[in-house]
């Protein structure tokens, strides 16, 4: 299973995006192999903006993406990457960030609780807060 950043469907969903393609493959080959999923936060992300959000959940699942349950047991994961961001921030003197975690650090907590590689086009936060995480991302040829 592959666990799709918010950045893959929105970039596979949408023709004219520079990495469409990527985003598209990934997700068809993911599909025809060991399936792609997402989580409620990254189903929030896609439902803002989208003008029929109560059907969004249901278009997914229609395709063949799983939607999977964060666990609280990932919590830990999550407040550990966000506490070295702020600590990160602080020492770099740049603008106080939220107290609550950002999206992106639910997102990949959830990833390494279940040991999930995650595709994403938004490589910086991921590897310097998820080391452990496998990240599919598009080639270097074609940054995001």
């Amino acid at each position: 299973m592959i666990l799709l950043d918010t950045n893959v469907l929105i970039d596979a969903f949408d023709p004219s995006a520079r990495l469409h393609a990527w985003a598209s493959d990934l997700i068809r080959d993911g599909l025809l192999g060991e399936g792609v999923a997402i989580n409620p936060v990254i189903l929030a992300e896609l439902c803002v903006g989208d003008l029929r959000a109560d059907t969004v959940a249901a278009r997914l699942e229609t395709l063949g993406i799983v939607i999977l349950d964060l666990p609280s047991a990932a919590s830990t994961r999550c407040a550990q990457a966000y506490a070295a961001y702020l600590e990160n921030r602080r020492k770099q003197n740049t603008p106080e960030a939220p107290k609550s975690p950002l999206p992106d650090f639910f997102i990949g907590a959830h990833a390494s609780f279940l040991s999930l590689p995650l595709a994403t086009a938004d490589l910086s936060r991921y590897q310097t807060y998820f080391p452990e995480l496998k990240l599919l991302t598009p080639p270097a040829t074609v940054e995001p």
